[in-house]
């Protein structure tokens, strides 16, 4: 970690802590980050409010190991999706972890990362908007060390990108992006297409073709039998390319694909690319597994089909706070769309505290959710009272972090170690 970087993170733990953190203890509002961490005060017994949103210590550490080990194992380079937390701290503690460097997806992340000290990045969008390629190339051309990363998917948004970068010093590295499918998201559809949107990387000045991309948890109807045909096609693509004199200038050629969904099936089939004229960066972005979830990334996990290689675990939970029981099969929690990811899964149930006693939520279910509520559906089994806490586990980590600025990274025993600051 450069000075800089160090001096920024430690910059968060100077911040004062006050109206704009909801969650925290009010009798902790002028205190700085770094001295309320120091108290290690408990979630449950030292004033902090409800809803407010922990995250494990150990299952985090757990999951930054696991897919260190994971990378490791598979000979992948790896720039996990930033997008999921812009949590600066999760950005070190990955890049401590081997990472090559960050994935983000708009110039605003860039920014932040920038702000903390990340010197690799990759753009997984294509990048039109002048003022940030002038931003972008002139961090480029003031930092060395400075290296970005964004695709190409069009010959038009190339020459945009040429216009805007004119003057530059150094040539912004774009790789093509191989769409999913047709009515798939962004990406070329075809390997002609492809090759048109090369040529004009070639004829750019600006530009340097370094590689291709995409993301296959966008291929229709995906199964592993989809997913694997289109990693072929992009792996087929990069071999064409290369074979044609495409990537001449580059220092290695780039092939990255990988969300948190199919990243078993981009490891089989990364380990197949052919030998090509230069070094090969087979570089996996899953982002989602930092905090993993109880629902959507839980049922799709590659773990679950290659169990053998270990196991993510659910770092999340909000807890909440029953302020309603109005009738015997309803009650009603302070936590609503304000507060809990709500786009792909409703939260679940998962715990009950009441007078410092933790038991498993039988009988509890959420139904819906409100501004400001989560409305509960309660089975005849179900002891809920108001006043009671009641953990709620999310899905999915995309919209969880950006709905809390300050998080709280507590132990098991609910002790308060450290707070993550997000930048959404």
């Amino acid at each position: 970690m450069s000075t800089e970087a160090f001096e920024a993170l430690a910059r968060l733990a100077g911040e004062r802590v006050d109206h704009r953190f909801k969650g925290l203890p009010p009798d902790a509002d002028g205190l700085t980050v770094g001295e309320l961490a120091a108290q290690r005060r408990n979630l449950f017994t030292d004033g902090f409010a409800t809803p407010v949103l922990a995250l494990s210590a150990e299952r985090l550490e757990h999951n930054l190991a696991l897919m260190e080990t994971y990378a490791t194992r598979h000979g992948l380079a790896f720039a996990p999706h930033g997008k999921t937390s812009m949590a600066p701290q999760l950005f070190q503690r990955q890049i401590d972890r081997g990472a090559w460097g960050i994935t983000l997806a708009v110039p605003h992340q860039v920014r932040v990362a920038r702000a903390y000290g990340v010197q690799r990045v990759f753009l997984a969008n294509e990048l039109v908007d002048p003022a940030a390629l002038r931003w972008i190339s002139a961090q480029a051309d003031a930092d060395p060390a400075f290296h970005l990363v964004c695709y190409v998917d069009s010959v038009r948004g190339v020459e945009l990108m040429d216009t805007a970068l004119r003057g530059a010093r150094r040539p912004l590295d774009v790789v093509v992006e191989l769409a999913a499918g047709e009515g798939a998201r962004t990406g070329v559809r075809t390997e002609t297409e492809c090759a048109a949107v090369a040529d004009a990387v070639a004829a750019a000045p600006t530009l340097r073709l370094v590689g291709v991309a995409g993301y296959e948890g966008e291929v229709p109807r995906a199964d592993p039998e989809r997913v694997r045909a289109w990693l072929h096609r992009l792996v087929s693509l990069a071999a064409d390319f290369d074979k044609a004199g495409r990537f001449a200038g580059a220092e290695e050629i780039v092939v990255s694909a990988g969300g948190s969904a199919w990243f078993d099936t981009v490891a089989e089939v990364f380990a197949g690319i052919p030998g090509l004229s230069l070094p090969v960066l087979k570089l996996l972005r899953s982002g989602a597994y930092v905090s993993h979830d109880d629902g959507h990334y839980r049922r799709l996990t590659p773990f679950n089909r290659v169990p053998e290689e270990g196991a993510l675990e659910p770092a999340f939970r909000l807890w909440t706070q029953v302020v309603s029981r109005p009738a015997p099969d309803q009650a009603f929690v302070n936590a609503g769309k304000r507060d809990a990811a709500y786009d792909l899964d409703l939260p679940f149930a998962q715990v009950i505290r009441r007078d410092g006693t933790e038991r498993p939520a039988t009988g509890v279910s959420v139904t819906a959710l409100s501004d400001q509520h989560a409305w509960l559906r309660t089975d005849a089994e179900a002891d809920v009272e108001v006043g009671d806490w009641v953990g709620l586990g999310l899905s999915h980590p995309c919209t969880s972090f950006d709905k809390w600025p300050l998080i709280p990274l507590a132990e098991a025993d609910g002790t308060v170690v450290d707070y993550i600051r997000t930048f959404f």
